[in-house]
């Protein structure tokens, strides 16, 4: 069956549904370059385009943005640039600009953090290709185009150290050569569409032939020429109080043979698509045969115990010596300590499971392509909001099975304990992002809207959700729980302690999604789009299957040294696979970032902590369900005296 399932989904890794349609142009009609944001790995910190004086249009414009946009720091701007379809330009002149030192050591400083600009062509974002150089048999050299990555540098920096850091002269990249890719349709004719855009920078200290007479046919320069690229323009020198610099650019128009409903194909494989996909099929069948070696160990043993306790014609000798999970039938369904609590982190795992589930679905079906920015995260914040009667709903059915008669103040807490936590760690951080002027930066107005859906749609549905669960009769045990609870359990070896059950089964949820994980913060961290949606779900289904097996697996084994206390321990073993990947994200902020801000610091950890909540409610609750309903049928299936 998981098979089948994962032969059909793999057409959605590459399928998707554009979240824009297409647009034909004429000859010559104009094309809006519009620009988004400066960000850089090294400081995770979005900046608007135009915090940096650049060259800017009389009226400067924002595009309407939808909410996930806002969270992402996106800022889509009008800009000066004028683009005609299939007009060619050489070396046009936006503008030119004096600056202060002050204007070039902000410049400076964004160059040597690294920062890259983000543009954007009919909705396809600005890519920088980059090539690698190879030899043939007869030592001739030839570059090979290797990989895209989004947006292009700010600049770069001229020299390094001994230890390779930078510390030469900042050079700014003050010349672009728009290369903008367009497919015809022969068959049916109706205009061209824009299917590439890539951007080649360049840092030119233009010279100027004759006087200065602006931008325009009038002013020519003499290092346009092509072979006279590349002289480069330092941004800084400290021995003038001011510089003028010159910004050019070139438009390059290339036929292309990619249609526009495959447009986005180069942007999505950025990544080395051939590792991935072999790690992930290697991860899917070690899981597949680790789970079919746990499901047949489990059945046999099972049913070697159910033929011993059915068994008719016991000795009283052997009836004495009778031991295992049977012996606690009557305790196994007593309620926990902090039953409260335990019925709340339930109701939101059931909550972060129905988001993912239906968010993982619509993505890998292709609803929620990257060409409709901001459509994921958006997707994801409503399917919370929307998904919050099921909190309600399934925290008051525990809560209620507990025997606990304050369903109203259990619903409330539900409704406001998870979101309560991610909103406030959110906003702790988000001040932050604000101390340091970003763009990233949440505004007030959006942290109201944020509210306005916890507090007027979430909490209302949660309290929805609680009212029919509340309505239905509790749910009953198999078998009788004891008036008086059992005191004495015998005593367990070391490996089956509580803790170290804990620690271990953790263990195996977190190395099935393991390579998953990798390419899913390498995405979020490093500024890659991230589309393998059909793996994606059938990673997400395999740490399910993975959560109960091994839940059920160490709670059996709990439950045949008569130890009964297992409610929590089920919650809290597949639960601490989020312990696992909080210290992974320590590994990787080490190993694969170059974060140099404390700031940037204090949000990776910040965030990826309430990545690892959600992770644990909803691994926890996946591993309380399994082992409930595992204990409720062993239990109904053996005679009771």
């Amino acid at each position: 069956m998981m098979l089948w399932l994962f032969l059909l989904l793999l057409p959605c890794a590459a399928f998707y549904l554009p979240g824009v349609a297409p647009r034909d142009y004429q000859v010559g009609e104009i094309i809006d370059i519009k620009v988004v944001k400066l960000d850089s790995v090294k400081t995770q910190l979005p900046y608007d385009y135009y915090s940096l004086p650049f060259c800017h249009p009389d009226v400067i414009t924002e595009a309407a943005e939808n909410l996930g946009e806002i969270l992402s720091g996106d800022q889509i701007e009008t800009s000066a640039y004028e683009v005609s379809m299939k007009i060619p330009i050489n070396c046009n002149i936006l503008c030119k600009r004096k600056y202060s030192i002050a204007d070039l050591k902000h410049f400076e400083e964004k160059i040597k953090e690294q920062y890259r600009v983000n543009w954007i062509v009919d909705n396809i974002p600005a890519a920088t290709r980059y090539y690698e150089q190879s030899f043939d048999d007869d030592g001739g050299a030839s570059y090979v185009p290797v990989f895209y990555e989004k947006g292009f540098p700010l600049g770069f920096v001229g020299g390094l150290d001994r230890l390779g850091s930078e510390v030469g002269e900042a050079y700014i990249h003050n010349h672009v050569q728009l290369k903008i890719a367009y497919h015809e349709d022969k068959s049916s004719f109706s205009g061209y569409r824009v299917v590439g855009f890539e951007v080649d920078p360049f840092s030119v200290k233009h010279k100027i032939v004759g006087n200065w007479e602006g931008p325009g046919a009038m002013t020519r320069l003499s290092t346009c020429v092509p072979s006279n690229i590349g002289g480069f323009q330092p941004v800084t020198n400290l021995g003038e109080k001011d510089r003028d610099i010159i910004w050019t650019y070139d438009v390059v128009w290339m036929a292309s043979d990619v249609k526009w409903a495959s447009r986005w194909d180069v942007y999505l494989k950025m990544m080395d698509s051939q590792i991935h996909w072999f790690s992930i099929i290697n991860s899917i069948m070690i899981v597949l045969f680790l789970s079919g070696m746990i499901a047949m160990i489990m059945m046999r043993t099972l049913h070697r115990d159910l033929r011993k306790y059915d068994e008719m014609e016991l000795s009283e000798e052997e009836k004495q010596e009778e031991t295992g999970w049977k012996m606690i039938h009557g305790e196994v369904f007593r309620p926990p300590r902090y039953g409260a609590l335990f019925s709340v982190l339930v109701g939101t795992g059931v909550q972060v499971f129905g988001m993912s589930l239906f968010a993982l679905t619509f993505a890998a079906l292709g609803l929620l392509s990257p060409a409709n920015r901001g459509g994921l995260m958006t997707a994801l914040l409503l399917l919370f909001v929307f998904m919050g009667s099921l909190a309600g709903y399934f925290s008051t059915r525990i809560y209620k099975m507990f025997k606990l008669t304050d369903w109203k103040k259990n619903t409330l807490v539900t409704a406001l304990f998870f979101p309560g936590i991610m909103f406030s760690t959110f906003f702790f951080l988000n001040l932050f992002v604000w101390g340091e002027k970003s763009s990233g930066a949440v505004p007030f107005g959006t942290l109201v809207a944020l509210l306005v859906l916890w507090l007027g749609i979430s909490v209302p549905l949660v309290y929805l959700g609680s009212y029919f669960a509340f309505k239905k009769p509790a749910i009953e045990p198999p078998v009788r729980v004891n008036n008086i609870p059992r005191r004495l359990m015998p005593d367990r070896p070391w490996y089956s302690q509580s803790h170290v059950s804990i620690i271990v089964g953790g263990v195996l949820p977190f190395g099935a999604v393991f390579i998953e994980i990798f390419f899913i913060m390498s995405s979020i961290w490093l500024h890659q789009f991230y589309y393998l949606f059909g793996f994606l779900f059938v990673v997400f289904l395999i740490l399910l299957i993975t959560c109960a097996e091994i839940t059920i697996v160490l709670c059996y084994f709990q439950l045949c040294s008569e130890d009964y206390h297992w409610w929590w321990r089920s919650y809290l073993t597949s639960g601490a696979s989020a312990l696992y990947l909080f210290f992974y994200s320590f590994l990787y902020f080490f190993t694969k970032l170059e974060i140099i801000k404390p700031v940037s610091a204090l949000l990776f950890f910040g965030y990826m902590f309430l990545v690892s909540f959600a992770f644990f409610v909803l691994t926890g609750t996946t591993g309380f369900y399994s082992c409930y309903f595992f204990i409720r049928k062993i239990y109904s299936s053996v005679k009771i005296d």
